[in-house]
């Protein structure tokens, strides 16, 4: 028997209907939640089954809190969608009683879903460290419409911030790969809840640097009730490279490259730019800022006086300088179609041709489904010739979210009754479920959830239950100006259309006879080559005017409803035995 099957996780199963020949999950009536009563109550809407969206909602009495309000970005799941929120249905219909929105740091995981959300929750005040407020009130920017956000700062040494009668709360440093990243305490009757937000451990081959042990301290004596804690990285063993090996190590990249040095990495991994700055100053390059989120965090750093920005140069600017004293700062190492490196490697970027004297290197690692699009990016690349440096081959880059290594040390930094793995997809839960387990805590004390799941800790903190009962939790999505509940049947359609496309019949019925007037135009986009298929799309003429006919005639008046269904029904089974294919079919009968 597997040990983890042991804890309650509850996987999601959907009732099925049918659309058509294709399955499709069914409407669930929500579920009727029954009042919180005495108990403390825990809602993760996001980020307990997948890497993104993350929100957690914390409720006692009248009050609740949410920490964090994040996107995930979408994939070949999901075409023609922008974004993907968390489902907030269960707070929208409590939004009275939502006291602030308190956020663990700057990633669009985590601040993304602000501008879509805020005004659906009630516009609450929102607490959080000075960077996270720069970046919110940046993207916030973007939808003048909005009411204004009300932000306040705080510190880490902040001591607790009472938000109402049932809760304060206080933010404590910890390490991750942006400015300001910090764990939110929320003190309850009960205790303590802790949350980590994104978190690594800083070390130096495998032990914990004095930081680290230092920002841990402030729990020895706190009543943790309930952890909660990232498990992005819990299924990768040890350490992860400490940030200052990395940077030493670019740093000797930079310092032996004979001409220009282009680094690309994530937008968000503030503190490594910054020191890729600090670098370029040493050794006297100018340095060139290229992408658009890129572009807007160096506005950031400079904003804050976090460094000597002095030496950037604009792009057009580049061919003034010898190649050997350019270093570029790029988005794209994730081999985005349309980020400035891919444009680099495809020879479309408006201003720089890669050479043979350039080194390239992708200071990141490739995002789970991002596999295809680097190793197209790093087979556009290396068609230069230029020197390509990747995190396979050397170590320029560790990630922000700790090894089970770091994981494992941060559970014993913190002294807890009830545990609740957050920020991972399931088997990444169930397996940081296994670790605390193995560190000594009782299987009946740990809960792994899924989005929606209803945890909570009852009589005055002597048990931890997950109610049968669930928030609403499919996914909510943007797509261009709106915002809803995603829709099975629009992304079935769209996928049908990416796969197989679409045959649309335009059909003439002389209403008196129900015969047709004249044989029947197809139209067919992304499905056959026309002027190869003549045979058949000849048959499939035969075919429609039999099925039409064979519905109309003697009809009066004539269902065109009816004779719609069954021409769809009959050609789409001729298309698929002649060909394999399912596209749309879209029957187009007009009455003259």
């Amino acid at each position: 028997m597997n040990p983890t099957s042991t804890f309650s996780s509850g996987l999601r199963t959907k009732n099925m209907r049918r659309h058509g020949n294709t399955p499709i999950p069914a409407k669930k009536p929500h579920d009727i939640i029954p009042a919180i009563g005495e108990s403390l109550r825990i809602v993760p809407l996001g980020g307990v089954e997948e890497i993104g969206k993350n929100m957690t909602v914390v409720e006692f009495g009248n009050d609740i809190i949410v920490i964090d309000a994040g996107i995930q970005f979408t994939d070949d799941d999901t075409p023609g969608v922008d974004y993907i929120l968390p489902n907030i249905k269960y707070l929208e219909e409590r939004k009275d009683r939502i006291r602030a929105l308190v956020i663990t740091h700057g990633h669009l995981d985590h601040i993304g879903g602000i501008p879509y959300l805020i005004t659906r929750l009630g516009n609450p005040p929102i607490y959080t460290r000075e960077f996270g407020a720069l970046l919110i009130k940046k993207r916030q920017a973007e939808f003048p419409q909005l009411p204004p956000l009300d932000i306040r700062i705080v510190e880490a040494s902040d001591k607790s911030i009472p938000l109402s009668p049932n809760f304060k709360v206080r933010f404590f440093g910890l390490t991750h790969s942006i400015p300001d990243s910090t764990g939110i305490i929320i003190e309850t009757p009960y205790g303590d809840i802790v949350n980590t937000g994104d978190v690594r451990v800083e070390n130096e081959n495998g032990v914990p640097v004095e930081k680290e042990v230092e920002q841990y301290k402030i729990f020895k004596d706190r009543n943790v009730i309930l952890f909660t804690m990232d498990s992005t990285g819990i299924d990768k063993p040890g350490f992860s490279p400490s940030e200052a090996s990395i940077l030493k190590n670019i740093d000797a990249i930079v310092a032996a490259a004979p001409g220009r040095i282009i680094l690309a990495t994530f937008a968000s991994q503030v503190e490594r730019i910054v020191e890729f700055l600090n670098s370029a100053r040493r050794y006297g390059k100018k340095v060139v800022i290229e992408g658009r989120s890129m572009k807007t965090n160096v506005e950031i750093i400079k904003h804050l006086n976090l460094v000597d920005v002095s030496h950037i140069v604009p792009i057009e600017d580049i061919e003034k300088y010898p190649p050997n004293k350019i270093m570029m700062i790029a988005t794209g190492a994730q081999g985005e179609e349309f980020a400035a490196l891919m444009r680099m490697s495809n020879k479309t970027h408006k201003f720089v041709r890669l050479q043979r004297s350039d080194t390239i290197v992708l200071s990141s690692s490739v995002i789970p489904g991002n596999d295809r699009a680097v190793e197209k990016l790093k087979d556009n690349l290396f068609r230069h010739d230029a020197k390509i440096i990747t995190y396979l081959d050397s170590d320029v880059h560790t990630s922000g979210h700790g090894k089970r290594g770091e994981l494992e040390w941060v559970h014993k930094q913190i002294p807890y009754k009830y545990f609740m793995p957050v920020h991972g997809s399931h088997f990444r839960l169930k397996m940081h479920a296994e670790l605390a387990a193995q560190l000594g805590t009782p299987r009946e004390n740990i809960i792994v959830p899924d989005n929606g799941s209803i945890i909570e800790i009852q009589d005055k903190g002597n048990r931890f239950v997950k109610l049968p009962e669930k928030a609403p939790s499919d996914d909510m999505v943007v797509e261009g100006l709106n915002i809803g509940d995603i829709s099975e049947v629009v992304i079935r359609d769209r996928k049908m259309l990416a796969e197989d496309g679409i045959f649309v019949i335009i059909a003439l019925i002389n209403t008196r006879t129900g015969r047709l007037k004249k044989s029947p135009d197809i139209i067919a986009r992304g499905f056959v080559y026309l002027r190869e298929s003549q045979e058949l799309l000849s048959e499939a003429r035969n075919i429609i005017k039999h099925s039409i006919e064979g519905t109309t005639v003697g009809m009066n008046p004539i269902n065109f409803d009816y004779a719609k269904n069954a021409v769809t029904e009959d050609i789409s089974r001729f298309l698929f035995q002649r060909t394999a294919k399912k596209p749309i079919v879209i029957p187009v009968i007009l009455g003259v």
